[in-house]
């Protein structure tokens, strides 16, 4: 009686065939996705109430501070003569208990040194609500 090696019709096959399986377990994980309910997650928040007789909020006092390519500072179109009327100026703003916007508006040509003056000036004496505004002028 010889062995036989090579196959035969009589062998039997032994690995599982899986591709049922993964196909069930696709099916099932897409119906629990669709059944799953969408959680919304909200912030409830209090927010006022328009009463037609509030006054509309009357728009902020601006103070502008031009300057030159010379160094020359301009307040809202007049020429401050020193550094000290400057300085006197910035303090007058820093005690006031509403304080208008700065809005410091540099020349394209001006050196940093003088916007930095300013601008440490205003910091210095308490001055908080100031920006630099015709940054447009500086893209090109």
């Amino acid at each position: 009686m010889a062995m036989s090696v090579g196959s035969s019709e009589d062998d039997m096959m032994v690995e599982m065939n899986t591709t049922p399986l993964i196909d069930v377990m696709l099916v099932l994980l897409i119906m629990f996705i669709i059944t799953i309910p969408v959680q919304t997650h909200a912030v409830k928040m209090n927010m006022p109430v328009n009463s037609h007789n509030s006054p509309p909020p009357k728009p902020p006092e601006i103070v502008r501070i031009d300057i030159d390519f010379d160094g020359t500072i301009g307040w809202n179109g007049e020429t401050v003569p020193s550094r000290g009327d400057l300085e006197a100026r910035l303090y007058r703003l820093s005690l006031l208990p509403d304080q208008p916007e700065v809005h410091v508006r540099p020349n394209k040509l001006v050196t940093y040194k003088y916007v930095a003056m300013v601008l440490a000036e205003a910091q210095r004496l308490g001055v908080t609500k100031i920006g630099i505004i015709g940054n447009e002028q500086f893209m090109n």
